[in-house]
């Protein structure tokens, strides 16, 4: 038993080592595109962007984790891994380029986003924000760090002292959340935030620069490493109906400092959500 765990615990220091060395490689790509003309398509609608370079970027990363563990599984968001039923045995959950509007128009607010599950649970979460060189990493009961700095647990914070990250979309009509409800929000916090890429707000509510993010249309690939890092300082993620989210299917998902979140989910979050199956 004892010689099981060591080996167990080998092939995650393994898997930590190689996941850094591709994010490096991955992230040195990235920044020297930027100076190259990128072929921009659009995806579901015309504001839903996919470029040669998220395409590249996954393909990177499966690449490198099929050549070396081609009995693990991967759900990347431009389509290039497999199709998941189940968590069943080890599975990276991948988005490449997580704020690709960001990258195409600022290049900045975007990140390279990675978590690492076995069983369908968290144990290696990567969340690289490439133009500032910083890497947010969590691993499962270890705590998570910023570039080798352990993140310290959550402190104390009050709803009207709070600042939250919403998406301006939110706020006016819309067929997700009650619209008004969200303005009585807005009203109430201290500030509200748009940053355009859900693993940055995670790792800024890990962090304390938020205290809550709100989005009622995600996918696993946008807060599987988010999840991990913001658990591991305390913090809460869910739905917007306070279960756990899945991993492989898309839905809401609510993310905050725990102390005020039985409050922003039961006098907020929970009202607010539309029955769109009902529309």
């Amino acid at each position: 038993m004892e010689m099981l765990e060591e080996k167990k615990m080998e092939l995650w220091n393994e898997i930590d080592q190689l996941a850094r060395n591709w994010i490096n490689q991955a992230g040195d790509q990235i920044r020297a595109s930027f100076q190259k003309t990128l072929n921009i398509e659009s995806k579901a609608n015309r504001n839903d962007l996919v470029t040669n370079i998220d395409k590249e970027t996954e393909q990177f990363f499966i690449g490198k984790i099929k050549s070396t563990y081609p009995e693990h599984r991967i759900l990347g968001e431009e389509g290039f891994g497999d199709e998941l039923k189940s968590m069943d045995g080890i599975v990276w959950i991948i988005d490449p380029i997580d704020g690709t509007m960001n990258f195409i128009h600022q290049q900045r607010n975007f990140a390279i986003s990675i978590g690492v599950y076995e069983n369908g649970i968290g144990k290696l979460a990567y969340i690289y924000d490439v133009v500032h060189d910083e890497l947010y990493f969590a691993k499962k009961g270890e705590g998570a760090f910023l570039n080798g700095e352990r993140i310290q647990p959550l402190r104390k914070v009050k709803t009207d002292e709070a600042i939250i990250a919403l998406n301006a979309t939110w706020l006016v009509t819309n067929k997700h959340l009650d619209h008004h409800l969200m303005s009585s929000l807005v009203r109430k916090v201290r500030g509200v935030r748009s940053y355009g890429s859900a693993a940055l707000e995670m790792v800024y509510v890990a962090t304390g620069r938020l205290d809550a993010y709100i989005s009622p249309r995600l996918a696993p690939w946008d807060y599987a490493a988010g999840k991990l890092i913001v658990e591991e300082v305390g913090g809460k993620v869910s739905t917007f109906e306070g279960n756990e989210v899945s991993l492989i299917q898309k839905g809401t998902l609510f993310v905050s400092n725990p102390f005020i979140y039985d409050e922003l989910l039961n006098d907020y979050i929970k009202v607010a959500k539309i029955q769109t199956d009902r529309k």
